[in-house]
């Protein structure tokens, strides 16, 4: 008996102490795996969809393909536009006339401050366009662990497609819970993913597009670098991509464009305002069970933690959370159920 106990602490202390040397071998590696595994499972139904005709290792091929051609345009074109609009916008504040429109607005923000507290919207404007400029161009100058990143990002994504029945079985098998309550979770963070990425990000970039053409179409200089920017704002629930539109009005106000600044109001209420509330339901529906506030909290909380990709990490693990509670008030009903029975 005294050895079976010794050999238990010993078999356990050895998988603990294994499993830690693994984690941090597979460490600089979690955001590629991350990022793989989420865009293979919002990339399956097309590659499902090829695999009707094709061999499984030709359909990820294919899909990664595809995957690859659309993500380079993208990127390449916003990265193109935003550089060219941001020299502009720089341009366009070292005006004369704009230096003073801004001096007339920081001196009325001045006023409404408290005592002592002092502000400066030039500088706070110089550094939004730096800070644009610098990223993304710093996201576009290719380095080599950058290309190595992205390559293995691919070849991960090749094989979690190619491959995704032999994956689940893995996890099925090394899990100590029940295959249903496996199959759960795996449901649960499938949907979750493409909630996240089809449903968020890409309403995200919806709103930031009309927003972009409301500027275009309302006098708002360089509408793609405030499209962008926009984009990104989106993502915070309620308020969004107000943070931009709210002040293209007050300048276009201040500018005394007053027809345009009815105009744009008008688009950001009737268009930009209302598309959240047209598309949610059809894109996200019930992908994840939780409140925006939730899902707001998880993903700045994410970006403190692990950067940019916690827009994706913080909420993924919110909704594990939320599964894993589930699956638990599940077994703790059946479990009372049994034990009145």
């Amino acid at each position: 008996m005294q050895t079976k106990i010794i050999e238990r602490y010993f078999f356990f202390s050895l998988l603990l102490a294994t499993l830690a040397f693994s984690l941090f071998i597979f460490r600089p590696f979690w955001i590629v795996l991350v990022l793989s595994i989420s865009f293979s499972i919002v990339l399956f139904p097309i590659y499902k969809w090829f695999n009707k005709k094709l061999p499984n290792w030709l359909s990820a091929v294919l899909t990664v393909l595809i995957f690859v051609i659309a993500i380079m345009i993208l990127l390449f074109g916003i990265a193109i536009i935003v550089l060219n609009q941001s020299q502009s916008v720089y341009n366009l504040f070292m005006n004369g006339n704009t230096l003073s429109t801004i001096d007339s607005i920081n001196n009325s923000i001045i006023k409404i401050l408290p005592q002592g507290l002092s502000f400066n919207l030039y500088e706070k404007i110089s550094n939004i366009i730096s800070f644009i400029t610098n990223n993304v161009a710093n996201l576009f100058t290719t380095t080599l662990s950058t290309a190595f990143a992205f390559f293995l990002t691919f070849l991960s994504m090749f094989y979690f497609l190619k491959d995704n029945m032999y994956w689940k079985k893995a996890i099925k098998l090394l899990s100590p819970l029940s295959d249903n309550d496996d199959e759960k979770i795996i449901n649960k963070l499938s949907m979750a993913v493409n909630g996240i990425l089809k449903g968020y990000l890409l309403l995200a970039f919806i709103q930031g597009s009309l927003v972009g053409i409301g500027f275009a179409l309302f006098g708002i200089p360089n509408p793609a670098l405030w499209a962008l920017v926009a984009m990104v704002t989106a993502l915070v629930p309620t308020i969004g991509s107000g943070l931009v539109t709210i002040p293209a009005i007050i300048f276009l106000l201040i500018t005394e464009s007053y027809l345009p600044a009815l105009g744009l109001t008008i688009w950001g209420v009737a268009i930009v305002g209302t598309i959240d509330n047209i598309l949610n339901p059809v894109i996200i529906g019930n992908k994840i069970n939780l409140h925006p506030i939730l899902i707001m909290f998880s993903a700045l909380g994410g970006i403190s933690l692990f950067g940019p990709i916690g827009i994706l990490v913080g909420p993924l693990t919110v909704s594990l959370l939320y599964t894993l509670i589930s699956i638990y008030r599940d077994e703790f009903r059946q479990n009372q159920v049994t034990d009145n029975l």
